[in-house]
């Protein structure tokens, strides 16, 4: 028997041949100066630079923290991409509060903006007030951060806590969301999208051939509702996201190591397409 086929051997025949990828340690991360405090209380932000020829270096761009009584803890934090990116939602217990990264101060907050723990947070990438949070209530909320008195829109369609939420990158009515029952839904956000009425076409840009009749014309706007239901995974699905090179591919993570790829089903993107 060939040696690289005998048992205990983990390298294939390809593998001999190849050469070994070793991770490096691009830069340290010195928290020392925070104690405990940096995963519970406080979040901070590192400038990251390096010149030709140097390694990388951190320095620290700016920190805050909660204050108050209790178990005050971040569970989660979120970049804008809006805004220059200068700014940061984050989460603790039921509240969330958005940072200006220029000054380190609270720019919103939202209390009490789930029943239960927020797990998740996500900004939509084509508008730039509008966040969606997910939580133990088994709920997933759209906030506009410009009004927070109450959220635009709530989804109640997992049994479970509700550990993940993610805007497609490229069309943001389309949302995942995984949850500890197990499921992964993809929802139609269309009324709150940057398209609710779907692509518009003037009727100066139609030929007389492509004219719409008129029953076309006073169709009511497309309905928010549940897309898919996946249910393949076995245990809690704690991760899903979209990738970032085909924007109908996305993945989901569960509890028991299993990692599942689907597809938006191909009716739904030609009908947004087109």
């Amino acid at each position: 028997m060939p040696k690289e086929l005998e048992p205990g051997s983990h390298e294939s025949p390809d593998d001999s041949s190849s050469p070994a990828h070793t991770l490096e340690l691009l830069c340290h991360l010195d928290d020392t100066a925070h104690g405990s405090v940096l995963c519970e209380k406080r979040f901070t932000l590192l400038f990251f630079s390096s010149s030709l020829g140097t390694p990388p270096n951190s320095q620290l761009a700016g920190s805050a923290s909660l204050e108050g009584k209790g178990q005050l803890k971040f569970t989660s934090g979120r970049w804008s991409p809006h805004h220059t990116c200068t700014q940061v939602a984050t989460a603790n217990d039921t509240t969330i509060r958005g940072w200006d990264t220029r000054s380190m101060s609270q720019i919103y907050c939202i209390e009490n903006a789930h029943g239960q723990l927020v797990r998740d947070l996500d900004f939509n990438p084509n508008k730039q007030y509008y966040l969606a949070s997910c939580g133990d209530d088994c709920k997933v909320k759209f906030w506009d951060t410009r009004n927070v008195t109450e959220p635009v829109k709530t989804l109640e369609e997992h049994s479970h806590w509700v550990w993940s939420v993610r805007y497609n990158h490229s069309h943001d009515q389309l949302v995942l969301t995984g949850s500890s029952d197990s499921r992964v839904i993809l929802s139609n956000m269309v009324s709150i999208s940057s398209e609710p009425f779907g692509h518009l076409v003037d009727d100066d840009d139609l030929s007389d051939q492509e004219e719409r009749r008129p029953e076309e014309k006073s169709q009511e706007p497309p309905q928010d509702s549940v897309i898919a239901t996946y249910e393949e995974h076995e245990d809690s699905v704690y991760a899903v996201d979209w990738s970032s090179a085909d924007p109908w591919l996305f993945a989901s993570l569960s509890y028991d190591g299993r990692l599942v790829i689907n597809r938006v089903p191909r009716a739904l993107k030609y009908h947004i397409l087109l």
